[in-house]
């Protein structure tokens, strides 16, 4: 059963969200954080990213940086720009993008459900950047970047959901990037039994996005072993059926030694090829390739997308073993300094310019992972390879933190 609990948010005056409000901290690198944040102090890439406030230069994982991100945090809590519920509330969170919309409810979720797997993980984490994150909470005593959760959707909710964000949203603001971001409380005891009610039967919650948030959030809440600790941590969870997954496309440094009709004639024997072809894949097992300023349109071949593993006939796990590893000698893509990964949100244009300008030699357009393949996979106990799904839109650090 999913245990989902309101909690006293600590969320932006509605009239400054807009200017505090930020991207999360790893979907851009420091230079890219430091150009967002200048001439806006209230941004909260001062607390998330801030090694921006240190010296060009400096280790993101140092003391110091740990530090100035709670120096910040404090600063804005201190200023009244951050400001704790009354009382223990939950909250929709509605994200418009285009002509996209999802609505999810903003709650703390069970550490424990989590280390059960009542929680559903489909990723590894990386050592770093877990304790990354596990030093950011500690030192905040506060969880700023919500997990990314999603359930098998349910029609009660929805139509719970629909009702309450016909009224006036608590905050509403469109962020630089055009999407809109709106929120709503729930406060009132009967609105939140009813929550309660509704997500106890659903047998399994699933990571979307934050694994390393949920894990740190995990090994913050055993070092403390319950003291001082709510047991609990910040998520928003989506119903499935709203959840927009994008490509997470891939560039190859070199083509390992080969010419590019060695690399064709290579992959014929994995793909059926039309030289003549589009940047964006069409469908499941379609990719597309671009090298020597052009397209082509590879499909796999039917025998090696045959079998009933859901992780062996994804179109990651199929490229990563029939090409990525044998053609090019990517064993470990997590580790290669040769691959690199582009989320689908930068477009197949992305790909031309890395390409074209010399410092990849090819790219690899990706159709888009399911979020029913995903749930499949989790539900087998089985983990998906790096970089398989880029979720959009993201939701926004500091409109909700979790003081533990």
């Amino acid at each position: 059963m999913a245990i989902i609990k309101p909690f006293a948010a600590l969320r932006p005056k509605p009239e400054l969200a807009r200017q505090i409000c930020e991207l999360p901290y790893d979907v851009m690198s420091s230079e890219e954080a430091r150009a967002l944040a200048t001439g806006n102090p209230l941004s909260f890439l001062h607390v998330s990213k801030p090694e921006i406030d240190l010296p060009p230069g400096t280790d993101i994982y140092s003391p110091p940086v740990y530090a100035k991100g709670k120096e910040n945090f404090q600063n804005l809590m201190s200023q009244g720009a951050l400001v704790q519920d009354a009382q223990p509330c939950f909250h929709l969170y509605r994200q418009i993008m285009g002509a996209h919309a999802q609505t999810g409810l903003v709650a703390a979720a069970s550490c424990e459900e989590y280390l059960a797997n009542l929680i559903k993980k489909h990723e590894f984490t990386r050592p770093d950047k877990e304790d990354d994150r596990v030093r950011h909470i500690e030192t905040l005593n506060s969880q700023t970047g919500p997990v990314f959760l999603t359930y098998r959707a349910s029609a009660a909710l929805d139509e719970f959901a629909a009702k309450k964000t016909a009224e006036p949203p608590a905050v509403d603001f469109i962020a630089p990037d055009g999407v809109r971001h709106s929120a709503w409380s729930i406060g009132d005891a009967a609105g939140i039994q009813f929550v309660e009610a509704q997500f106890a039967p659903i047998p399994f919650l699933y990571i979307a996005d934050g694994h390393h948030r949920s894990a740190a959030a995990a090994r913050v809440f055993q070092s403390r072993n319950g003291a001082g600790h709510s047991g609990r941590f910040l998520t928003v969870i989506f119903p499935h059926n709203q959840m927009q997954i994008l490509p997470y496309n891939r560039v190859l440094k070199d083509l390992n030694g080969l010419t590019a009709a060695e690399l064709l004639k290579k992959l014929e024997e994995v793909f059926n090829i039309v030289r003549m072809g589009t940047p964006k894949p069409a469908r499941k097992h379609e990719l597309g390739l671009f090298i020597n300023q052009r397209w082509l349109t590879l499909t796999f071949k039917p025998k090696l997308a045959a079998g009933d593993d859901p992780v062996e006939k994804l179109d990651v796990t199929l490229l990563q073993k029939h090409v990525l590893a044998p053609v090019f000698g990517i064993e470990d893509p997590r580790t290669s300094k040769r691959i690199n990964f582009v989320g689908g949100i930068r477009g197949t244009a992305e790909l031309e310019k890395l390409v074209n300008s010399g410092e990849y030699a090819c790219a690899f357009s990706m159709f888009p992972t399911s979020i029913e393949d995903l749930m499949s996979i989790a539900d087998a106990g089985g983990i998906m390879p790096p970089k398989s799904t880029w979720f959009e839109p993201k939701l926004r650090d500091a409109m909700f933190c979790h003081l533990i």
